[in-house]
């Protein structure tokens, strides 16, 4: 899973954690303070333990480091420690490339880094991506889940669509592939939105795609778009229940919401908070410790007045 994009960097560190489930997603908003990638992965077998790392600048913002670190230990009751190897640039790169084969996802999608030859393929939609871009490579099982998602409702045919926490633009670039209408994409980093309208002019969807900075709901061009018939919010658990009532408002009377960026534990917390504002659970998707949800608001029945 990573998240945000490596900045002409030359001398790298990376830093990172050992933590249980519960406590990955207060680990990684710590190192996302400071951090320009991110990454989630299953540090023992048994899946109890994540290894949560990210990459800096040597030096970089220490004091606010150490700052989230207190904060998120403080708020998951885990007392991490931290630890840090010295990273080339270039060794980072190389490895990056290695580690970002072609994926097959679904029935309909391939995603391929840039520094990969071209190709067609008629029975599917290829996206090409850079290999050290910002979360959304289609390698994390959160991204799989939401282009799974996205083939199980395209019968729908969404005609206004949105994706809340864009990234690379991954999930903006295959709806507008695959469904041929306009799609507004949000992120809050500036790099983020700059990266998708760089990806969907690479890919020759952006015709179809406007991508905007902001901090999600409160975004002032989604008041003037809503409603949407599709939303996508990969995020993480707890943003997903904050804005839970939100999105409900946003939703067309039957639109459907894909919800992804959750742990298996963490299920029951977010279709909580969305049930409580009339979203209703239409599918659950697993791509291993990782759960993507579709969620739907059901259409208003008018009542005859006799």
């Amino acid at each position: 899973m990573f998240s945000n994009t490596l900045r002409h960097a030359t001398t790298l560190e990376t830093v990172f954690v050992t933590v249980s489930e519960n406590a990955v997603e207060s680990y990684e908003h710590a190192l996302s303070c400071v951090c320009t990638t991110i990454g989630i992965f299953e540090a023992n077998p048994e899946g109890t333990l994540w290894r949560v790392e990210g990459v800096k600048n040597c030096g970089y913002k220490d004091n606010e480091l150490s700052a989230a670190l207190l904060l998120a230990a403080a708020i998951s009751g885990e007392n991490a420690e931290l630890k840090r190897t010295t990273t080339e640039a270039e060794g980072w790169l190389a490895r990056t490339y290695a580690t970002f084969p072609e994926q097959k996802i679904g029935k309909r999608f391939i995603i391929r880094g840039t520094h990969l030859p071209q190709i067609t393929d008629p029975a599917r939609i290829v996206l090409a991506l850079d290999a050290g871009v910002a979360f959304g490579s289609g390698e994390h099982g959160s991204t799989r889940g939401c282009l799974r998602a996205l083939e199980h409702i395209a019968y729908r045919r969404p005609r206004r669509i949105l994706d809340i926490g864009c990234g690379t633009g991954i999930l903006a670039m295959a709806s507008a592939a695959l469904l041929h209408k306009p799609v507004f994409a949000v992120d809050i980093d500036p790099w983020s939105v700059l990266t998708s309208r760089q990806n969907a002019r690479r890919n020759k969807l952006h015709r179809y795609i406007r991508c905007y900075l902001g901090n999600g709901w409160y975004t002032p061009i989604l008041r003037h778009k809503a409603p949407f018939d599709l939303v996508f919010a990969n995020i993480l658990a707890r943003p997903l229940c904050l804005m839970a009532k939100n999105l409900a408002h946003a939703l067309s009377d039957g639109g459907t919401a894909i919800l992804s960026g959750l742990l298996q534990t963490q299920v029951p917390m977010v279709l909580a908070a969305h049930r409580r504002h009339g979203l209703v659970l239409d599918r659950l998707l697993q791509e291993g410790q990782w759960v993507t949800l579709i969620v739907r608001k059901p259409n208003r029945i008018s009542k005859k007045v006799l």
